[in-house]
């Protein structure tokens, strides 16, 4: 049933790393983005969590993580309340093509909280090439994916992000919700929907509406509210046309813009995949 164990640590004990896949997912920066994060602050938010790369690398104690898509709040709640009915849901799943679709055909309205999060696990680890993708009409519409034998169930570590999660606070809404009670000393982290470097590198459909060039503004201003209030914050973004320019235009004196490169998989074009310059944003001064 494509179940198996999580890398350990030389305790014994599983070493929690994200549950799903996700498109600009922060694994290969984390060395980057770590070396910019205060060594100490109150509370850590982060309003686009997706897999959550440096939410489970950092493990905060006192936690506020968020997201405008609903089904992937509900199984970063599923995971944190009720992570054993969860597994016991996944282990009955198979990686088949004519049962993926029938799976993804399914209304998850119809599903109990602990079905509806083995559902998302599922197709995010059998559906093409990692993507959660939603149409017009906020329905997964990714196609069956190819892999030998896929890790449908990590017992091991849906365990441990569990007790990261357990003390977490979950927020469903755009980012000014997720963000609504950060004060000062707290430290953010935000990793939007990416500016598109090149018309075929677009992918904002995580959720029903995107996240346009209004919400790429928006987000930048919410940077000075954030700034205004005491609390240290990192960006991520493309470094695309504009993108520097967008954020050097705010009032914020402590603020500096760090180009780093990633590799990147996800472009319809193959001969443009590969490493992108991508830049991290900060009002943490050196």
């Amino acid at each position: 049933m494509g179940t198996a164990t999580a890398k350990k640590t030389r305790n014994g004990r599983a070493i929690p790393r994200p549950f799903l896949k996700w498109v600009g997912g922060k694994t290969q920066l984390l060395r980057d983005i770590r070396l910019l994060i205060p060594e100490q602050f109150k509370t850590y938010y982060e309003p686009f969590i997706g897999g959550g790369a440096v939410y489970f690398h950092l493990r905060p104690p006192n936690a506020v993580i968020g997201d405008v898509n609903q089904e992937l709040i509900d199984c970063f709640g599923a995971v944190r309340d009720c992570v054993g009915d969860v597994m016991d849901v996944l282990t009955t799943h198979k990686y088949e093509q004519e049962y993926y679709y029938e799976v993804r055909a399914t209304d998850p309205s119809t599903l109990t909280l602990p079905q509806k999060a083995a559902r998302t696990i599922f197709l995010n680890r059998t559906g093409f090439n990692g993507l959660y993708r939603v149409n017009k009409k906020g329905k997964f519409n990714v196609p069956f994916g190819r892999y030998t034998n896929p890790l449908i169930c990590d017992v091991a570590n849906l365990g441990a992000c569990s007790g990261v999660l357990a003390e977490t606070e979950l927020r469903c809404g755009a980012f000014k919700k997720v963000l609504a009670t950060v004060g000062e000393d707290d430290f953010v982290y935000l990793d939007p929907p990416y500016v598109p470097v090149s018309k075929t590198a677009n992918f904002t459909s995580y959720a029903s509406g995107g996240f346009g060039h209004d919400d790429q503004l928006e987000l930048a201003s919410e940077l000075e509210r954030l700034h205004a209030v005491g609390a240290k914050f990192v960006l991520s973004n493309a470094d695309a046309d504009g993108v520097r320019a967008m954020y050097e235009a705010l009032d914020i004196d402590t603020l500096r813009i760090i180009g780093v490169q990633a590799l990147r998989a996800v472009n319809s074009k193959s001969t443009k995949r590969g490493r992108v310059g991508e830049v991290l944003v900060t009002n943490i001064p050196v």
